[in-house]
């Protein structure tokens, strides 16, 4: 069952702590990668199409991004998934992220497939992950950590999928 805008909101003040900007207290590097092993698995069968990959991203709190191919998707529209270090959090966007204002915007548009979209919600949802729409990402942050070294507005994505 997806959660609310309030208990996605609950759960990202939870795993903010601003002693830990880069990644949580207890982040297991390895189970995170076997983790992102089985997304990119799952993603690739349920498209029939190799995935292409980033991961164990450098000075971030996003830990990699999943690319679904265009040619794959039913828009002919890229699917990106980024994957944060904290909590299993996860986004999906068309494209890349930031290249619309969100899922809903994009399926407007004619980029992104309802359907194509449910399939990839429904594999972060079994396999454990949180998806938390752009839309919510990119409202202003408002939690404990000290943001103010980024140039533009501190916003949730900044705080779980930004470089540091």
């Amino acid at each position: 069952m997806a959660m609310s805008e309030t208990e996605l909101l609950a759960l990202l003040r939870e795993l903010d702590d601003p002693e830990r900007l880069e990644q949580p207290q207890h982040y297991d590097r390895a189970a995170t990668g076997l983790a992102f092993s089985g997304l990119i698995r799952r993603l690739e069968a349920d498209f029939g199409a190799p995935c292409e990959s980033e991961r164990d991203t450098q000075d971030s709190s996003e830990y990699g991004r999943i690319h679904v191919p265009a040619n794959a998707t039913i828009c002919g529209t890229r699917i990106v998934v980024c994957v944060s270090k904290f909590g299993s959090l996860a986004e999906v966007c068309a494209d890349n992220p930031g290249a619309f204002l969100g899922t809903d915007e994009a399926r407007e548009e004619g980029a992104l497939d309802p359907a194509d979209l449910a399939t990839v919600e429904q594999a972060l949802t079994e396999l454990g992950y949180v998806s938390v729409p752009e839309e919510l990402l990119e409202s202003d942050y408002e939690g404990p950590s000290a943001l103010e070294h980024f140039a533009a507005r501190p916003t949730w994505w900044t705080r779980f999928f930004g470089l540091w």
